[in-house]
């Protein structure tokens, strides 16, 4: 009668946040101009929060430049007031509808800001990881209840569920980790 639970569900949630969780990481700054740095910047634009790539272009014509190519000349002040005020710590110039973007060397102080910024990353996805946990001990304690599930089925599906759940924090502590050292190293 165990056909109710299914594990690879919640290990599929339980992913999810550690991807959510490097697509975060790929937007930390680390020296080096890339257009994944922007990737999490929303603009307000057209009455909703909207992503910078579906208002502007981002190219990187040099290793310490990045290039905004914003589409409406409306949405430019919109654009570089998103950008100046995003935990990356850059200085956008105005040229006509086009923002250059400088990329000064990181400080020691703006490496350990920057490695703050990420433990709170990790944070949250260890939040999310320990919610789909809840939900899916919830769920073995409906099923117990309602008789799908015979107690000792239920105990060793907390189990496989907390071996899941300590694999995946594990992978976000060593995904923190690699993170922080590229940050730290340059």
């Amino acid at each position: 009668m165990t056909g109710e639970f299914n594990l690879k569900n919640y290990r599929k949630r339980m992913d999810g946040a550690l991807t959510s969780l490097k697509s975060e990481f790929s937007g930390l700054r680390t020296g080096r101009a890339h257009t994944a740095l922007l990737d999490n910047i929303t603009v307000p634009a057209y009455g909703t929060e909207t992503p910078l790539n579906q208002v502007a272009s981002v190219s990187v014509p040099e290793s310490r430049m990045l290039l905004v190519s914003v589409w409406d000349k409306t949405q430019v002040a919109a654009v570089d007031k998103a950008l100046r005020t995003s935990n990356l710590g850059i200085n956008p110039i105005m040229d006509g509808q086009t923002l250059r973007i400088p990329m000064p060397p990181l400080t020691e102080e703006r490496r350990r800001d920057l490695t703050k910024v990420a433990g709170q990353y990790s944070e949250n996805a260890k939040i999310a990881v320990r919610n789909v946990r809840r939900d899916a001990m919830d769920a073995l304690k409906k099923a117990e209840k309602s008789g799908d599930m015979s107690e000792d089925e239920q105990k060793a599906h907390i189990n496989d569920v907390q071996k899941a759940t300590d694999a995946v924090i594990d992978e976000i502590e060593n995904a923190l980790e690699s993170k922080s050292a590229e940050i730290m190293q340059i």
